[in-house]
């Protein structure tokens, strides 16, 4: 072969070589053609790149993340256990507690009759006093027969009279007929009169005393009947008094269930009201603590709402039985336990100054003198003043 004819062939391998590579890196196909590695690899050694630096840097961004949720949740648990130890400090021997909720007795004021609601002078939230009305019913009905009752009270009232009037009579008759007959009998013996007047007087002096009698009859049935409608007249008047709803004792509204308009049943429902006198909190002791509590012994409860006002009670229930924590307990060793129910009563005389503030559900705990002779720890000697 001729040295031109190789130097032609040489040209023309290094031309085609140099479009393969072209043709591998031209970015109008979209991705490399196989046959070629980037930066010179073999092809095999692929899958064996590094991880972009993109992602390297995501991955520390969400782990530093995580590390300062991890810091955050460890700064608030020190944050409440310190508050915890601030507000719950080491107790004495003599003192137990546990958590509840505060609670004040329910009371329904429920209709006596079925009827109507007409009136309502109270809602949700409002202090009410003993013996103040809460609502009315329709008593139109009532009034109705109230009204026949009394007007045939004021007939039997005339009948009572006439039957007096009657009685009256009666004895004047039988007060004649006896002083007819005594004369005839006076006469008689004499001569003066006859046998046949003196029967004659003598059947009327009877007849007198029947009358008396019957009048006398006539007189109690009258007083019957007028006591009977007066006893009615009594009735509707105690019924309607009834159909007002008052309030049983001092206390504040917690719901109005009806409104007016609505017919209720014998018993329905108007409002739920709370005995602001009787506010109470019961806990769970373990049987140790359980059974050196005593019925009247000094307690102290510590709302969460009020953390530094130690609110004075005294025990007046002790559970005769043992039975599991209830769930508002949230420890689980202590839910593993069966517990005695305490329950605590606030002092009548704060309650009494205080109605207002009085809420039921907030939740607290209650601290039960096991040992009478234990003085209050500082931190519930704080009480407020009666």
């Amino acid at each position: 072969m001729h040295r031109g004819e190789m130097d032609h062939d040489a040209d023309e391998t290094g031309r085609a070589a140099g479009l393969g590579a072209t043709a591998e890196r031209d970015p109008r196909a979209g991705q490399q053609l196989t046959g070629a590695s980037p930066a010179g690899l073999p092809r095999e050694q692929n899958s064996q790149l590094p991880v972009p630096v993109a992602k390297r840097r995501s991955m520390r961004v969400r782990l530093m993340r995580v590390a300062l949720a991890l810091i955050v949740l460890a700064g608030g648990a020190g944050a409440s256990y310190y508050v915890w130890q601030r507000l719950h400090p080491q107790l004495p021997a003599g003192i137990a507690l546990g958590n509840g909720r505060l609670e004040a007795d329910e009371i329904d004021i429920d209709t006596k009759y079925a009827g109507r609601i007409a009136q309502l002078f109270a809602d949700e939230g409002d202090l009410v006093k003993a013996g103040q009305v809460l609502a009315r019913m329709d008593t139109q009905d009532l009034e109705a027969s109230l009204k026949k009752s009394q007007a045939q009270v004021a007939g039997a009232q005339r009948a009572v009279e006439e039957a007096n009037a009657n009685l009256e009579q009666q004895k004047t008759q039988l007060l004649l007929a006896q002083q007819e007959y005594d004369r005839a009998a006076a006469l008689v013996p004499k001569g003066y009169q006859t046998k046949e007047v003196m029967d004659q007087r003598q059947q009327a002096l009877n007849g007198a005393k029947a009358q008396l009698i019957a009048a006398e009859a006539r007189l109690t049935q009258a007083q019957s009947a007028f006591d009977a409608t007066t006893h009615d007249v009594e009735l509707y008047n105690v019924q309607i008094a009834d159909n007002t709803l008052v309030a049983p004792k001092e206390g504040r509204i917690q719901y109005r269930v009806a409104n007016i308009g609505e017919v209720l049943p014998a018993g329905g429902k108007v409002f739920v009201m709370l005995d602001t006198s009787y506010v109470y909190m019961d806990i769970y002791l373990p049987t140790e603590a359980a059974g050196k509590v005593k019925f009247g012994a000094e307690a102290r409860i510590l709302l969460d709402a009020y953390p530094t006002i130690a609110i004075p009670a005294k025990v007046v229930f002790i559970a005769s039985q043992a039975q599991f924590t209830p769930k508002t307990v949230e420890t689980p060793s202590e839910r593993d336990k069966l517990m005695f129910r305490i329950r605590v009563r606030v002092d009548a005389d704060v309650l009494r100054t205080r109605a207002e503030a009085v809420r039921s559900g907030l939740p607290g705990v209650a601290y039960v003198l096991t040992d009478a002779d234990t003085p209050w720890p500082a931190f519930l000697q704080k009480v407020p003043a009666k």
